[in-house]
């Protein structure tokens, strides 16, 4: 191992600011109860799906309603 690098010719990453961010949120039982069992059924990992739900209601630009 070296004892210093030279990265004054590299490159930053083009994906960094695709990277996910942790957050801790509270979810009611029953949705987690929700997406665990639709990861039953896809085989894709519950917060996966928590995520790509989300992400369509961003994409989608929709707006709460409270009925």
């Amino acid at each position: 191992m070296r004892e210093e690098y030279d990265f004054s010719e590299g490159i930053r990453n083009p994906y960094a600011s695709q990277l996910k961010k942790q957050v801790t949120i509270n979810l009611d039982a029953e949705a987690v109860d929700y997406f665990k069992a639709q990861a039953e059924l896809t085989g894709i990992p519950y917060q996966r799906l928590i995520n790509f739900y989300l992400m369509d209601c961003v994409r989608q630009k929709k707006q709460l309603s409270w009925v």
